[in-house]
Formats: C-alpha cells, structure tokens, sequence
C-alpha cells in the first residue's frame, strides 16, 4: 500500500509529463489494435463474401478464375453452361436450391449480371446476411434491374430510370449498346461490403432478351430488330448461363456431388467449394497480411520506444525526489522496485484507455464505415494476437 501511495504521488507531481505519456502509448496501442482489427475484418470480409453456398459450378477453367469472375467481377468466363446441363444439375435429389448466373455485359464500368429469384431469397455472405433493398424490391419482370449499393452512388439513378446496357463489355462505357432494350430501376440494394454493391441485377430472361436479335454476335439490322414490346416471358426460351451457385440439402452430399459434376458426362464442368477456394485466393495475397503486420510492429516499437525515453527522461528530474526518499531509509531495492511499479502502472492506464478509445471508436463508428464505404467490422472484438500485443506492451 505504501508503494502505491508513493507511486500515485510521484504521478500527481507529474500531471502533465504522466498524462502525455499515457496518451502516446494509448494513441500507440488504439492504432496498433485499429491495424490489427481491420487486418482481420479485411480477411474475414474477403472469405465470407458468399456463405452458405457448398459448391459454385462453371465451365472447366481454375478454381481461381472461376471464384474471380463470379463472386468478385474480375475476368470473365472461358465457357458457358447449357441450359440443359443447369436444369439437370439442379433436379438433382441432392441439391436445395441454386442459384444461376449469367454475365457478359456492363454499364458506364459496372457489371450486369442476370439471376433469378433465387439470388434474392438464398445468397447470403458474411455468414447469416442475406440482400436487403433500401429502396424498391427484386428484378423479376423481363425489363426490370436492380442497383447494387455503389452503382446508386455514384450513377444517382432513382426507382423508374431507364438504364440502357452496354454489349459485351464489363469494364468503361461500351461501344455497342443495346439502346432500343433499356431497362428500368425497381430496386436498390443496401450496402453489403462485397462486390454484390457493384454490380446491377436483371433476370434470366431480360438477359436473354436484349441478345435474343444478336445470335451472330453482331448488332441487329433495324429490320432485324425485334422491338422491346413484343418481347416477354412467354416468348423468351432462356439459353446458355454462366455459372451457378449450389447448396445440398446435406454437407455430406457435398464431396459427392462435387465428384459427379466434375465427372459430368454431357460437357465439361467444373465444381468447388467457394470456402476453400477463397481461403486458397487469400492466402495467395500474403503480401498485404505481411504488409500490415510491419505496421503493426512498427507501431508497437514506436509506443514502447516513448515510454521507455520518457522514463528516462524523467529521472534527471526526480533526483532530489530520489536523493529525499534516500535519506527516509529508502534503499536502492525500494528505489528500483518503486521506478518498476510506477512503470507498470502507468503501462496499464495506458494500456486500458488505449483498448477503450479502440472500441469505443469501432462501435461508434462502425455504422458510418459500413454506410459510407461498405466496410464492415466483422469478427471476434479480441484475438490472442491482441493479447500477445497488450503483454508485449
């Protein structure tokens, strides 16, 4: 008790110099648990940007290309899947649900991809979250679209704008335009972090419709041209897709099913297990987990670099401090060991406002980060790599 009284008086001598010690290393501490924590959002966003599908099917090609151009709009497709093939896969007993994709065109550098509705009631990504609309709801009708969260920002569109799409193209504006089909905004997603808020939404058949007059890969003649109002379920036979999400009704079918398509006789398929893939493409990256992992040492080094200079700093100060408890009977053992525990109690003050200001700033701000730039907070509060920072501190 003794030496907390003296340690808490030697403190409140040095109110000024204590309390800026304190805030350098919470300021050190905050921003090194800040690197950390959004290290492990970045990675826990990365690989949960689709869950709960079992297996995501395309064309034969990489398991790397297959997830690049499906789940993160990077690259396209060596290969489409038939028709036939999708609707066999999917009758199959095993499978829950799927969810097909078909991709090829774009507008002013945002991909559109045509789905069905399934893609609004079964995708889901970091984990249980499923697609929510902050305005209107799903492309259903032929010529409806919907917006993800960034193409709203940036394109302003509003619910009944009419939204023309580029031909054959997935990134800048387009040359070929399909310009006597456009579309017309029914729905605007909500952000979701993923590349789901980059990309515009309409159905199997508006896909198939804006190409039904392009079958030689070329822009129609106009009296080739078939106008946009004779065109409508009824009349549209959906053709070849590009990829498809799949869920089992049992994970122990999976590795079963998983063999049987990439088996599959009619054409050659590809399946993975998007977890695994994605794990693999993160590892792959490894650059940006070193990268922040020096900043986190650096930050680490700098915050004790402080306190040790401030300490020594502060003892040319105390020697008449030193010199009166030397003459009470204050040996040289009770010196050190009062120097040691002042140390470690002004380590753990700063310690403990550093792990405060750390998560106070990610709940408040958590909200605004999600809304401005799609950047969620997502996973454990403290890892034991956390832990090993606040002893190495």
């Amino acid at each position: 008790m003794i030496l907390l009284r003296l340690a808490l008086k030697s403190l409140r001598n040095r109110q000024t110099s204590t309390l800026l010690t304190i805030l350098s290393i919470a300021m050190s501490v905050t921003l090194l648990l800040a690197v950390e924590r959004t290290k492990r959002a970045a990675e826990e966003g990365f690989t949960q940007s689709v869950s709960q599908v079992d297996l995501l099917v395309g064309a034969r090609t990489g398991p790397l290309n297959l997830i690049l151009y499906t789940v993160f709009n990077m690259g396209s497709a060596s290969n489409n899947i038939s028709w036939e093939s999708y609707q066999e896969i999917k009758t199959l007993p095993e499978v829950a649900w799927t969810i097909p994709y078909s991709l090829g065109d774009g507008h002013k550098g945002f991909r559109v991809v045509g789905t069905d509705e399934n893609f609004y009631q079964h995708y889901r990504y970091r984990g249980q979250k499923n697609i929510e609309f902050q305005d209107g709801g799903p492309a259903l009708d032929v010529w409806d679209v919907v917006l993800g969260s960034q193409v709203f920002d940036k394109l302003k569109y509003k619910i009944g704008d009419k939204v023309v799409v580029a031909h054959g193209v997935t990134r800048g504006e387009g040359i070929q335009m399909h310009e006597d089909k456009p579309f017309r905004v029914v729905g605007i997603l909500k952000p979701t972090g993923t590349a789901l808020d980059q990309s515009l939404y309409i159905s199997l058949y508006g896909m198939e419709a804006i190409h039904i007059d392009w079958k030689t890969g070329a822009a129609p003649t106009q009296e080739n041209t078939i106008p946009q109002n004779y065109l409508s379920k009824e009349n549209i036979k959906i053709g070849p897709i590009t990829s498809f999400f799949l869920r089992t009704k049992t994970r122990i079918e999976t590795l079963t099913l998983q063999r049987t398509i990439n088996n599959y006789e009619s054409e050659p398929l590809l399946a993975i297990i998007p977890g695994a893939a994605l794990g693999d493409l993160w590892r792959g990256l490894s650059q940006i987990d070193t990268v922040l992992k020096l900043i986190s040492l650096m930050v680490l080094f700098v915050g004790l670099a402080a306190m040790i200079s401030t300490i020594l700093a502060g003892l040319n100060e105390r020697r008449r401090e030193m010199a009166i408890l030397r003459s009470l009977g204050a040996g040289p053992a009770r010196l050190t060991a009062l120097l040691v525990f002042e140390s470690f109690l002004l380590t753990g003050l700063a310690i403990l406002t550093g792990v405060l200001l750390n998560t106070g700033m990610f709940v408040l701000l958590s909200d605004w980060l999600e809304s401005q730039f799609g950047f969620y907070v997502v996973g454990q509060m403290f890892s034991p790599t956390d832990y090993l920072y606040y002893f190495s501190s």
